[in-house]
């Protein structure tokens, strides 16, 4: 049995490790952080032109027809370079909430333009409770003549205010089971109903938005998904793009394991490189420990998605607990070993903690997908 990767997947991560390298670097990352929207449209037109962004949706829908593990590479690359973008939030987010519930025209037309990057999509969720679930969505869409019309807020919608489209999570209907009565709807920015406003966030390189909806109307056209019952294909969606967030976040543990095991060689006390001492040795030990296991989790959920396994949801809600947990651990891990400097502005190592905690909150924290991991193993 093979385990490993393909020669044209080991090609695809050669290449992509050498753009980013040229591209993302961290002094791009510090002027996006300072900027005002944090985007690069240079940096997406150039990765548009490679194709990224229809890696993992279907030829027929306009992609490339590659698969979630390709993807997965793609963005553990994304991670090891703090890929400045709304990559995750278009292509890891709202393709696959998309691919789920979408059909016809207007799934091709989406699925199209996301692909090809000229169109760019992100999906509302989490409301001022600030939870992943159903019982949190609050969001009303009532019945209107053909057509529906939405009021509500929703917070921590990531690249809000990049997007063309955004699929709003909203209650059609009251029931004892809160997983049911709830519907998506696609919103695009342009309707001046349609409020954006950015927060202030520990990543400014990925910024998460408030977005008001006061009274938006949508055809009935632009409902994706059945009437009242499309939590359980959100869910399934969700699970794909847990996987993807787990991708980044191995891809950021790797390279803080990295950059700390380079430190530890060449930084010296008493005349012996620190990494001579067991304090360091042991603790990037355990810094590898957490990033192979986060590895193996994300992939074995890439994988385990991809072929349609029946514990894919349960390897989705691993993988996004040991990846996004091996990322924060291992990013405080790097700041101990760099010592002093680890903690200074100056030095990129706080970049990488930003972006774990980014990861390690969105979609929900550990132990929330922790208590999803029980039930489905239950």
């Amino acid at each position: 049995m093979d385990f490993g990767f393909t020669e044209e997947q080991e090609a695809l991560r050669k290449s992509a490790r050498e753009f980013l390298t040229d591209r993302s670097t961290t002094g791009l990352v510090r002027d996006l952080m300072a900027s005002k929207t944090g985007f690069d449209e240079k940096l997406w037109k150039e990765m548009a032109d490679l194709g990224w962004m229809g890696t993992a949706i279907a030829e027929e829908d306009g992609g490339l027809g590659l698969s979630l593990i390709e993807l997965a590479i793609l963005v553990e690359e994304m991670g090891r370079a703090l890929l400045p973008s709304p990559f995750y939030s278009s292509v890891g987010l709202a393709a696959p909430v998309i691919a789920a519930t979408a059909d016809g025209a207007l799934r091709k037309t989406l699925l199209g333009g996301i692909a090809s990057g000229e169109l760019r999509a992100t999906v509302a969720i989490p409301e001022e409770e600030g939870r992943w679930d159903a019982a949190g969505i609050k969001a009303k869409a009532t019945p209107v003549d053909g057509g529906y019309k939405l009021s509500g807020t929703k917070v921590f919608v990531p690249d809000a205010h990049l997007a063309d489209e955004i699929v709003v999570v909203a209650r059609t209907g009251k029931t004892k089971d809160p997983r049911e009565g709830i519907s998506l709807f696609l919103v695009p920015t342009s309707d001046r109903k349609v409020k954006v406003k950015t927060l202030d966030t520990i990543d400014r390189t990925r910024r998460l938005a408030l977005v008001k909806i006061g009274g938006v109307e949508v055809p009935v056209d632009r409902r994706l998904g059945p009437e009242g019952g499309a939590w359980p294909l959100l869910e399934r969606a969700l699970d794909h793009s847990a996987t993807v967030l787990a991708a980044e976040a191995t891809g950021l543990a790797t390279k803080v394991l990295e950059l700390s095991r380079d430190y530890a060689k060449e930084r010296t006390q008493f005349d012996k490189p620190i990494g001579a001492f067991q304090a360091i040795s042991h603790r990037i030990a355990d810094m590898l420990v957490l990033t192979e296991n986060a590895r193996s989790t994300t992939y074995y959920a890439a994988w385990a998605i991809e072929e349609g396994v029946p514990d894919a949801a349960l390897a989705a809600a691993t993988a996004k607990v040991a990846a996004s947990e091996a990322a924060r651990v291992v990013s405080q891990g790097g700041m101990q070993v760099h010592g002093g400097i680890g903690f200074t502005w100056e030095h990129d190592m706080h970049l990488y903690y930003r972006r774990a905690k980014w990861v390690e909150m969105f979609l929900g924290d550990p132990s929330i997908w922790r208590e999803r991991v029980a039930s489905l193993f239950a």
